[in-house]
Order: structure tokens, then sequence, then C-alpha cells
């Protein structure tokens, strides 16, 4: 994220006059997508589609449209003439059978029919690194695999290597032959001299009162819930199996059933983050208020819109301008508050959804980020920061995470911080350390159950 993919994309397609250009996107951003083309590729034409369409330019270079729409315009976008597309945050195409990943996968395959080797263009800046799965469909987007078998060249390639895959040293091969058939890949530390460096601070905080009070109940009845669970599992277990002390397997078998099964807004992990979250949100408001009279602009990023609710009532009371970026706003509405927040000096806070505003937008005006509320993974957590830490930032770059202090929240923090080498796995072949991959949700229980465990002895 921040490293330029977009204005990449636009002078790759100048480059090979790939026009007319099809770009999709998510909707947040497809009429950021209508001003880069504007600065970087001036002499180009571009429209963007709304709704049903009836203001484009038939007749511009580029076409943006975003994915929820698509299935409106599939039919005469597909004889358009195309001779290069886009799919811009490509990790959204990546469930095969979703509607917008087939209606890209259609577009793509009809303009590969119509033109010798167009400029197919897949980009992301969050990791895929769940599974091979994930990338199946953004391959087959870029033709290198149909839904069964590689493609031609990629076949030829992977033949080049006299290489069988039961081989050893074939899926390295076979790494190597996928980077090598298409995938660029910019990292930050590449283009180091280029960016201020940015780091991540913890600022825990208790959470007094009542509402304090309830949340460390709530775990303590979720841990003791589980404990129950496990003790239960133990009593039934058939005979044979005896392990010393805790029951490392079982727990991790009690954390699963629970994650999985409990549908108690307000006693399941889910819902105890969101109570915190909620409980921190007026102390996260307050601090991005002294921060932003201290050293300027502060971006504020929550998960929930009660959270962001809070966080503007605080900020309004202590006499601060703020702007917003919300799910539920229109695309004028949204770069309205974005402008606001870059050009009007008296906008000192944005506050922003982790989900609404982690990709796709520009905020490098302020140099200081507020977590109120923890993400589950860190590809969101590094996605939310890079709305400022990006190219054209001249200043270093601090994140602030709200971490409450003495809850389950500092135990997700510090699981988000052993993901967060995955970045690289996926494409680099490196070593995977399994705890790092694990699954945050999950292991926030297993470290629950495993602390209460120890407390009475096991």
């Amino acid at each position: 994220p921040g490293l330029g993919k977009t204005a990449q994309a636009l002078l790759a397609a100048q480059s090979a006059d790939a026009y007319p250009l099809l770009v999709v996107a998510p909707n947040v951003v497809k009429i950021n997508w209508a001003r880069e083309a504007q600065l970087w590729t001036p002499r180009r034409t571009a429209t963007v589609i709304h709704g049903d369409g009836t203001t484009i330019d038939g007749f511009a270079d580029i076409v943006v449209v975003n994915y929820e729409v698509l299935d409106r315009h599939i039919g005469w976008l597909g004889e358009h003439g195309f001779r290069g597309m886009v799919v811009d945050e490509a990790h959204f195409i990546k469930n095969r059978k979703s509607q917008r990943s087939q209606h890209a996968l259609e577009l793509s395959e009809r303009i590969r029919a119509r033109t010798a080797r167009p400029l197919l263009m897949a980009l992301t800046g969050t990791p895929l690194i769940n599974d091979i799965e994930d990338f199946r469909a953004i391959w087959q987007f870029l033709g290198w695999i149909d839904d069964r078998k590689p493609e031609a060249e990629l076949m030829a390639a992977l033949e080049e290597t006299g290489l069988e895959p039961g081989e050893p040293g074939f899926y390295a091969a076979a790494r190597r032959c996928v980077v090598d058939l298409g995938i660029v890949r910019r990292r930050k530390i590449d283009v180091a001299a280029d960016i201020p460096a940015r780091r991540i601070a913890d600022i825990p905080v208790e959470l007094d009162g009542e509402t304090g009070r309830s949340i460390r109940e709530a775990e303590r009845v979720l841990a003791r819930r589980m404990v129950a669970r496990y003790d239960n599992a133990l009593e039934h277990r058939a005979a044979g199996k005896v392990v010393d002390g805790i029951d490392r397997e079982l727990v991790r078998l009690v954390a699963k059933w629970e994650r999985e099964e409990d549908t108690n807004e307000t006693g399941n992990v889910f819902g105890m983050m969101r109570r915190i979250g909620l409980a921190k949100a007026g102390l996260a408001a307050d601090y991005t208020a002294q921060l932003a009279r201290s050293v300027g602009k502060v971006v504020f990023f929550a998960k929930h819109l009660d959270v962001m609710d809070v966080a503007e009532e605080t900020l309004a009371k202590r006499g601060l301008r703020y702007a917003t970026i919300r799910g539920d706003q229109t695309s004028t509405q949204r770069q309205r508050d974005i402008d606001a927040f870059v050009n009007d000096p008296d906008v000192a806070v944005i506050v922003c959804s982790l989900t609404a505003a982690g990709v796709g937008v520009n905020l490098q005006v302020a140099s200081n980020v507020v977590l109120a509320e923890l993400s589950w993974t860190d590809a969101e957590q590094t996605q939310a920061i890079d709305r400022v830490h990006r190219i054209g930032q001249a200043e270093p770059v601090t994140a602030w995470r709200i971490i409450g202090a003495q809850t389950i929240d500092a135990k997700v923090a510090e699981l988000i911080d052993s993901k967060a080498a995955l970045a690289a796995t996926a494409l680099d072949g490196e070593a995977l350390d399994e705890k790092a991959s694990a699954d945050v949700q999950l292991e926030a229980l297993v470290g629950l159950l495993t602390d209460a465990l120890e407390e009475r002895g096991d």
C-alpha cells in the first residue's frame, strides 16, 4: 500500500497503448482513479460509470466501474473493444464463486478472445496468505490458468524446469515460474529513500468504572465456560490417552468449538472486542484531540460505527472540526470529506472506518494515526497505517494503538504483531512460523483458556 500501484498501472497502460482501458475498482476509490488518470496521463480522458451509466462518455480512453454494478454493464463492456483491463484491490475476486469474481473473469476472457495479448493487471496491497485458492481467480483473470490446469504459457515455463511435481525442488521452481510470469512486487524496503520511517506505539489505557468491571467479568465468564467445556471433554475422552499437565491439543479444540458455536453477541470474543472498543472510544478520541493540538492533523481509525459516533461526539465537545469516512456514504460525500481533511487547515481529524477507508485513500497530509480498535489481521492494520505512510509522505509516521490494559485486547495486539512477517511469505518462499500464521481469534481464545487452566494449577 502507498507505493504507487495506481500510477504504475496507468503508466503501464500508456506505455503499452492499451486503450481503451477498463478499470474495475471498489466503489470507494473509483473517483480517485479518474483523478489519478488526469494526474498521470493527462492526455487521456477518463469516465466513471455510476449506477445505470447514463452519464458516461463512450469515447473515453479509460472507463472506471465499481464491482457492485458490473452486472448491469457486463454486456456492452464485453463488446466495447478494450485492449487493457485492471482489477484494483484484486483480493476482492479471490472467491471464484462470488458474483463479482465471475463478472471480472468473464470480462477478462472476452477481452482476451477479442484482443491479441491485452494488458491485464491485478493490483493489491493486501497479502494473500491464507490459502493457494486465494490466488486462483487472479491467475485465471490474467489468463495463466483455466479452472483446472495451467494455460500454455505457464505450462511451458513449468516444463522448462525439467521437474515433476513429486520431485524435490519442484515447488520452489514452480513459484519462481509464476513470479517470473508477471508478478511485480514493490516493497517499502526497496523505496526506503522515498518514504520516512514509521513506528507503532502502544498506549495502554485502564478501563475504569462499571464498563471496565463488566468487560473483565465477561472475560472471566468466557474463560469459565471454556474451562468447563475442557473438563467435560477430558471426562468423556476415550480411555488410553494420558497427558501430563494441560492438554494443549484439547485446549485448541475447545477454543475452536467456542469460536464456531458461540453466538452470544456479548459473550463471545467478537462481542467482547466490540465492547472493549466502545469503552476505549472516548479515551482514544481524547488522545487524538491532544495529538491534533500538538502535532497537527490526525487520522482516527475504528472498526464499529458506534465507536466512531463516540469519537465524533468527543471531538465536537473538544472544539475540533473533523471529517469522516464511513461505509454508508455516497462517493460524492466521501470525496468531499477527504478533500476537507486534506485541504482545509481547520479540519484537524478524519474519523475513518477500518473497512471503508482501509484502501484507496491518500491521507498523507497527516503523519499520525490513532487505531482506536484493533483489527483481526496485520494486513488490515497495515492498510490503515499506509493511508498515511506512502510515497509523498515527508514526515516520520507514528501509529498510536490504544490498548485496553488487563483485557483480551492486549493479547490480540500481541497476536497481530506475531503475524507481521507473513506478508513476505506468499511470494518470497521464506520459512513460515506456524504460530505466526494462526488465526488471531482462535489464538486469543487459546490464550484465555490456557491462562485460566494455569491459574487453577493444571
